[in-house]
């Protein structure tokens, strides 16, 4: 069965609706917490030449080396994914907390750029990290909103940003191998 399949509603467009939405399940969840630990997945299967194929339940996505390190510019690299499941992550949970909060936006852009040293991902120098040094994620936003609004909105979605935290608190990764 689809983990999802039980939250597949209406998309709420306003606070109320979103309000009437997210009740029954955090009645549930406080009722039972061991209902919300839900575990998400994601796979893929090495492809033609240095590729990866991502299955990511709307489409499949070949991810390659960046062209920085040798790479065609073809393939989705995985750091722009990460940093675009970042903006993805952060542009919902504005987009709901707005909502929740009743500020109306007009329009919004979210922005994240990050810096990497390739010598790291290519061993070209041990004292170069491997991974994005740095982080930025930017918002700009079209509202009539106060400017103690919007900082309460972007506390708010910092907060409840999945991907932002776990970025900023890593959990612990575990690494296994099986036998196909």
């Amino acid at each position: 069965m689809d983990a999802a399949a039980p939250f597949r509603k209406e998309i709420p467009v306003n606070a109320d609706e979103l309000r009437a939405t997210q009740a029954p399940l955090k009645e549930r969840y406080r009722q039972d917490p061991g209902a919300a630990l839900i575990t998400l997945h994601a796979q893929g299967r090495l492809g033609e030449g240095v590729s990866c194929k991502v299955e990511t339940g709307k489409a499949l996505v070949a991810a390659g080396l960046h062209p920085a390190t040798g790479g065609s510019g073809q393939a989705a690299c995985s750091g722009d994914m990460l940093l675009e499941a970042l903006v993805a992550c952060a542009g919902v949970t504005l987009n709901a907390v707005s909502t929740a909060l009743g500020i109306t936006l007009r329009d919004a852009t979210v922005r994240a750029e990050g810096d990497l040293d390739f010598r790291g991902t290519l061993g070209v120098a041990k004292d170069a990290p491997v991974g994005f040094q740095t982080i930025r994620l930017e918002f700009a936003l079209d509202t009539d909103a106060t400017e103690e609004q919007l900082a309460n909105l972007l506390r708010l979605t910092e907060r409840y940003c999945v991907v932002y935290q776990t970025l900023r608190s890593p959990p612990a990764i575990t690494v296994t191998r099986s036998k196909r």
